[in-house]
């Protein structure tokens, strides 16, 4: 493949005999044109660039990472990365400042999440004031200002029922006033009694999967019936458990993925990359993504269902309606890796070059 030196602009590019992820199966080898942050079909007037049989995905899709400045949005960039659908940020200033930044990481954010206080997440260095939820009457409060912030969907938090958690009439509130205002509601639920909490009050989408007690047939079956997603985070649950988290083992999480995709439920990869100090975990921005993808076939996932849950399932479930698929009209968000990751899922770790919203990145080596 040839190597032109990397573009920092948006340059109108036909990248040939690429083999492209149709979102089924890779194609034979074509031309893929890149124009005006857009895919098109005409390349005439374009810089050619030479795909040499590799493979051409959509961008990658994270969906769900902690930000804490540029620098994650370069690491998740780097990696194939080109969303990253953040599940807590503040303040609204750096969620802002993270925005539609040329050549880099595209993202949504739901900016500060809903807890109780007394909790785990109570404790988290900076946690803002007005996360802390008291009570089913509070939750209109809470939601409203996070619209009013710019948030593309609400974050609650699910534990188990005591001390420090919301309880159901709480999280059902919030669900119902997060709808009410036409936003996704998405639910941390690392425990069995967490996972039904957040069920019962009708979350879209469930991030972690227990570590105490694996998902049962009845609770997948609960969840495909109602239409939800699952992002388990594999890759948090794994370390969680390694660093001796209590209440915490990978077991049960692998055996929830398992259930989860025996019942249908649409799984998406996410990784709950973060570097935030006193957390017992910190998956690295990117490169933790290629890792999420081999525990979810690991877990019982064909690599074909590992790179969906990587791009066209999130752009599904989170409304991305301009990306997660290579088709003329869309955001060119691209990836171009060296082999197939259909047969093998670790070739999507060898990231030749990214396209974000068409500026191109050159991969380093």
């Amino acid at each position: 493949m040839t190597a032109p030196p990397p573009l920092e602009d948006c340059v109108k590019t036909a990248l040939t005999n690429a083999r492209v992820f149709d979102g089924r199966r890779l194609l034979e080898p074509a031309t893929v044109v890149v124009d005006g942050g857009l895919i098109a079909t005409d390349p005439g007037g374009a810089r050619v660039v030479d795909a040499g049989g590799a493979v051409l995905l959509p961008g990658l899709i994270d969906s769900h990472v902690h930000l804490h400045g540029p620098e994650n949005l370069r690491q998740l960039r780097d990696h194939g990365v080109t969303t990253a659908l953040d599940m807590a940020t503040w303040p609204p200033a750096l969620v802002d400042s993270l925005r539609a930044v040329p050549g880099l990481t595209d993202i949504r954010s739901p900016g500060a999440l809903a807890i109780a206080a007394g909790g785990l997440h109570s404790r988290m260095p900076g946690m803002p004031a007005d996360s802390f939820v008291t009570g089913p009457e509070d939750a209109e409060r809470f939601v409203a200002a996070r619209v009013a912030e710019g948030a593309d969907y609400v974050k609650v938090v699910a534990e188990r029922p005591g001390p420090g958690a919301l309880d159901q009439p709480t999280l059902d509130a919030l669900v119902a006033a997060a709808h009410a205002h036409g936003r996704l509601v998405v639910a941390h639920a690392a425990a069995f009694e967490a996972c039904a909490m957040a069920q019962e009050a009708g979350a879209d989408v469930l991030t972690h999967v227990p570590g105490d007690r694996p998902l049962d047939a009845a609770s997948a079956a609960r969840m495909r019936a109602a239409g939800r997603a699952a992002v388990p985070t594999l890759t948090m649950m794994e370390g969680l458990a390694a660093a001796g988290l209590p209440g915490v083992e990978y077991a049960p999480a692998r055996a929830s993925v398992a259930a989860l995709h025996r019942a249908g439920v649409p799984v998406l990869a996410g990784t709950d990359a973060n570097a935030t100090p006193g957390v017992p975990f910190t998956p690295p921005h990117g490169s933790s993504l290629h890792h999420e993808l081999e525990l979810l076939v690991d877990a019982g996932l064909t690599p074909l269902d590992a790179v969906r849950a990587a791009t066209v399932l999130p752009a599904r479930h989170f409304g991305l309606t301009d990306r997660g698929a290579i088709r003329p009209g869309r955001r060119a968000d691209l990836v171009l890796i060296d082999g197939d990751p259909l047969t093998d899922i670790r070739a999507t770790r060898r990231v030749l070059r990214v396209w974000c919203a068409g500026v191109e990145h050159v991969a380093a080596g």
